[in-house]
């Protein structure tokens, strides 16, 4: 995409480009420091904010929180869709702009889900069947906003508004548990 073309979607003059970013470079990364910070405003609450649980079921408890108020911003929150896409593109593409995600979004919350999940399992944060968990998680939440369209046509959904998020976020819950259920049952 073309500067002047951003410009004229934005309603623009072409030089505010340059004038408050510098370059289109600068404007990527800033759309990928505005991704993180509105995540980190929804995530932040139950991650960032409260202290890392010290017994299994408190984790447990954190990790619930967690996951539910991830499904529900990832599928029913409307600004997510260009969210998604623009964090699927600089992971298939990565430069600058991913580096922001990476360290502010994907590496930080990834790391604080490990630790929860490490306490709830008894099992390492490190560990790579953590680190495996946890992105599983995450990876069934996202689908059901990167195949979008697909879901509302298979469900006969006109919408995915609050009682179909919710739907998806029981089910993507009771995944998680029953998986963390298992892993707790191979920990020696």
């Amino acid at each position: 995409t073309s500067t002047r073309e951003i410009a004229a979607a934005a309603k623009a003059n072409i030089g505010s480009i340059a004038y408050h970013f510098g370059g289109k470079e600068q404007l990527r990364d800033a759309c990928a420091g505005h991704i993180v910070q509105t995540v980190a405003s929804v995530a932040d609450p139950v991650l960032a904010a409260l202290p890392l649980p010290d017994f299994p079921a408190a984790a447990e408890t954190q990790f619930r929180l967690a996951a539910e108020r991830m499904a529900g911003f990832l599928v029913a929150a409307p600004e997510v869709s260009s969210f998604v896409q623009f964090i699927l593109r600089e992971i298939q593409h990565p430069g600058p702009a991913f580096d922001i995600i990476y360290a502010g979004l994907v590496e930080r919350v990834h790391r604080r889900l490990c630790a929860i999940w490490a306490v709830a399992s008894g099992d390492d944060a490190e560990s790579d069947r953590t680190k495996i968990a946890v992105f599983t998680m995450i990876g069934q939440t996202v689908y059901f906003r990167i195949a979008r369209e697909a879901v509302l046509r298979r469900m006969g959904w006109q919408e995915i508004g609050p009682a179909e998020a919710g739907l998806i976020t029981t089910a993507v819950l009771e995944n998680t548990l029953a998986a963390l259920a298992a892993h707790r049952e191979r920990m020696p």
